[in-house]
């Protein structure tokens, strides 16, 4: 797909991005989804990276995008700053076409260019190291509960940037924040959309 255009996001796009996501995360891996809930509580916060945040635009329509964050691994007694992003997505009739790794791929050499040394994210195991994504495990860097699983990965904007770094990773809070109760009341500003048990979910 050639006509694919990468652009910060403006105010006008904020319910179109956030239907796009609540679209591409819908009984993914849970019934319902609260992407498009955290996408709206990141452009109200201090971590949120603006600068950095993309949506992709096809024919003048919002399908997909990408929404960076503060976080930060504590080594000892030395806080690293990082970059975490998320959600990444794309709507859904247009998946598997490089949307996503266009997203990606254009953030990436934005913030190379902008001086952030490397990304820190929970994501899909299956996707992101085809983009030179690797478990965190490679960097000894490890959750704030001091764990390792294949859906927690860094990214070294620039090589070796997380060769003297040890320790334990820490997102922006905005993430624990997504309350059942609030999402649900989110929710109405959307087309009605059914949860379902599905299999391959999470929970």
């Amino acid at each position: 797909m050639n006509n694919i255009i990468i652009r910060p996001e403006n105010k006008e796009d904020y319910f179109d991005a956030e239907y796009m996501t609540k679209r591409a995360f819908w009984n993914l891996h849970h019934p319902g989804c609260d992407e498009h809930y955290l996408v709206h509580l990141f452009r109200q916060s201090e971590d949120y990276i603006e600068e950095l945040s993309r949506v992709a635009e096809v024919d003048g329509k919002i399908v997909g995008g990408i929404y960076y964050s503060k976080a930060y691994i504590m080594d000892g007694d030395k806080k690293v700053d990082v970059l975490n992003f998320g959600p990444l997505c794309v709507d859904p009739d247009y998946q598997n076409q490089g949307i996503g790794g266009k997203l990606l791929g254009e953030t990436i050499k934005l913030a190379r260019e902008k001086g952030y040394k490397g990304i820190v994210i929970f994501g899909e195991p299956l996707y992101y190291p085809k983009h030179g994504f690797k478990t965190c495990d490679h960097f000894g860097i490890t959750t704030k509960d001091g764990k390792n699983y294949d859906a927690f990965m860094g990214y070294e904007i620039v090589p070796d940037a997380f060769f003297d770094v040890k320790g334990k990773f820490y997102e922006s809070e905005v993430f624990e924040q997504l309350y059942p109760d609030k999402v649900e009341e989110y929710d109405k500003n959307f087309p009605y959309m059914e949860k379902l048990k599905l299999p391959g979910q999470w929970d």
